[in-house]
């Protein structure tokens, strides 16, 4: 699947070194086109509850997923490291 850009999407995965958590959702910024049999990769911007920008990271199509009509949005405090 190809996102666009400034869509909404939700982790599929954890990503335990930006301290995110599946479902944690973000917003694609950017697509990075393989290269030969490499995946896509999309960088995200993460917002914290107010709108603020708290990370920019880069993952693989695989890590991110779209949200659906059937999912509610919840709130967590965020993990330091």
């Amino acid at each position: 699947m190809t996102y666009e850009l400034y869509s909404q999407i939700a982790l599929s995965e954890d990503i335990p070194e930006h301290g995110l958590k599946r479902g944690d959702v973000a917003r694609v910024v950017e697509r990075i086109p393989p290269e030969s049999s490499d995946p896509t990769s999309y960088v995200l911007e993460v917002f914290n509850a107010l709108g603020e920008s708290m990370n920019v990271i880069i993952v693989n199509a695989n890590q991110i997923e779209p949200l659906q009509n059937d999912e509610y949005f919840t709130v967590r405090h965020r993990e330091l490291a």
